[in-house]
């Protein structure tokens, strides 16, 4: 499996397409990354299943996490 890859995802304040660079290198991650378009902040995770090799990229609006 590649642990860089591209991944276009749609900005959950402004609905705009960007494209992000996904590092899942370091196995699964949560982190917040600002919008290209309209500098708010995204909620980004990333799950890494190594039993079957395949990455999950999740994003929503930073003020939609439940804790």
């Amino acid at each position: 499996m590649r642990d860089f890859f591209e991944k276009s995802i749609q900005c959950p304040h402004c609905g705009h397409r960007i494209s992000i660079t996904v590092d899942a290198s370091a196995g699964s991650q949560d982190y917040v990354e600002d919008c290209s378009a309209c500098c708010n902040p995204m909620h980004l995770k990333v799950i890494r299943n190594e039993m079957t090799d395949q990455v999950e990229l999740s994003v929503d609006a930073d003020d939609e996490q439940i804790f």
